[in-house]
């Protein structure tokens, strides 16, 4: 695509429609047109920006919404995205239900499979994503297809379907062609291949000048190719621009492996104090990162044991499960890791750090057999598993 699009005038735009319509948006007699533009706007800009605490401002609004308007799909629709987003699982199915004729539209059964993904039924989200698509073909869905293919493994089938997806999208969705071309980046960065998500990660930075997305991206592979020192400038940018806490994560990772130990605990201690201020509202989408920061910086296998049960009651699928796994074993239980990264293994997905936490529990356990199959796994998949990796 030739086409080029920029950030920051498509979230001026965003911004400049919350101001026109937010001053008389729930003003009776309440304007149902105005109203839902609002919210969708409202929730616009939290993931333009990023700021995934914003999406309170966004429940409140679209509660209002409903509230004057009834169960519309529409909104339905929005408010089972913003659930499934925070990791409400339970609540974006209730939503689905609520939404009259929802669970019967296009939209519906997408974020239908999205749950099953979630939920760790994989052969039913991809049934769903192909369901869906014979009857209504569309860029996202075809990239969700595309990730659920990956991560069963079939590489060149996910790419050709992350190919399709950019096929659909037209000129004026130039952020979505960006996503796809971060997706594909994605996709070679987890295969050992960083000169090639370099490539589609410069596709994405030209289609759609500004993104933080994008930045995000680099600086990670900067730090998967040693070049910490750049790496570290960029999450410094990064963070200086937008306020998501996992970042300052990165960052602090990153010092620790520059041997710059002071500058890695203030940005883990901030980090930390972030996550932990998000759950106190009441929020549950830190939970996984709590569990990385315990387990890895911390090195407290206990709390992060408490943390990885939470996630995993919600999520049971194999991200979350490896992550108990990994927390079992930080805590020295051996037998209770080995139990549990198999099921997450159960799942059939091909991961190298799946494969490389399965490995070293396995070798704790005294299962030498498994832990060296398990090692060459991870090493077949990315030779470059052992670098270094942001926490998404």
């Amino acid at each position: 695509m030739s086409a080029q699009t920029d950030y920051h005038a498509e979230l001026d735009r965003v911004v400049a429609d919350i101001a026109e319509l937010a001053e008389a948006a729930f003003s009776p007699p309440l304007n149902a047109d105005r109203a839902t533009r609002l919210v969708y706007r409202l929730y616009q800009r939290a993931v333009l920006t990023g700021d995934l605490e914003a999406l309170d401002e966004v429940a409140v609004a679209l509660g209002k919404a409903i509230e004057g308007l009834g169960p519309a799909p529409d909104l339905y629709l929005l408010k089972a995205n913003l659930d499934f987003k925070l990791h409400r699982l339970a609540e974006a199915r209730r939503d689905l239900e609520a939404g009259s004729g929802l669970l019967a539209s296009a939209e519906g059964e997408t974020l239908a499979a999205d749950l099953d993904l979630q939920e760790g039924r994989y052969l039913a989200a991809r049934k769903g994503y192909e369901r869906v698509i014979a009857r209504s073909r569309s860029w996202d869905r075809l990239a969700r297809l595309a990730h659920v293919t990956a991560v069963m493994g079939d590489i060149e089938a996910a790419d050709g379907l992350y190919v399709e997806a950019e096929d659909e999208i037209t000129a004026k969705q130039m952020r979505a062609y960006a996503w796809v071309e971060l997706q594909r980046g994605l996709l070679d960065l987890a295969h050992g291949r960083p000169d090639e998500a370099g490539g589609h990660y410069d596709l994405a930075a030209r289609a759609y000048s500004g993104y933080w997305l994008v930045d995000e991206h680099v600086a990670e592979l900067l730090g998967v190719r040693g070049q910490l020192a750049e790496a570290a400038a960029l999450y410094e940018s990064l963070i200086a621009r937008t306020s998501r806490p996992e970042l300052r994560q990165a960052l602090g990772d990153l010092y620790a492996l520059m041997g710059q130990p002071e500058r890695a605990r203030r940005c883990h201690t901030t980090a930390l104090s972030a996550y932990l201020q998000s759950v106190r509202r009441g929020h549950v989408h830190y939970y996984h990162h709590l569990v990385d920061y315990y387990v890895d910086v911390a090195m407290d296998g206990r709390e992060a044991l408490a943390w990885a049960e939470k996630d995993t009651a919600r999520r049971p699928n194999f991200t979350t499960q490896a992550a108990l796994a990994w927390s079992l074993h930080r805590d020295g239980q051996a037998e209770a890791a080995v139990a549990m990264i198999r099921k997450a293994l159960a799942s059939g997905v091909q991961d190298a750090r799946l494969f490389a936490q399965a490995a070293a529990i396995h070798r704790a356990a005294g299962h030498g057999v498994e832990a060296a199959r398990y090692a060459e796994a991870a090493r077949r998949i990315n030779p470059l598993h052992e670098g270094f990796h942001a926490h998404h």
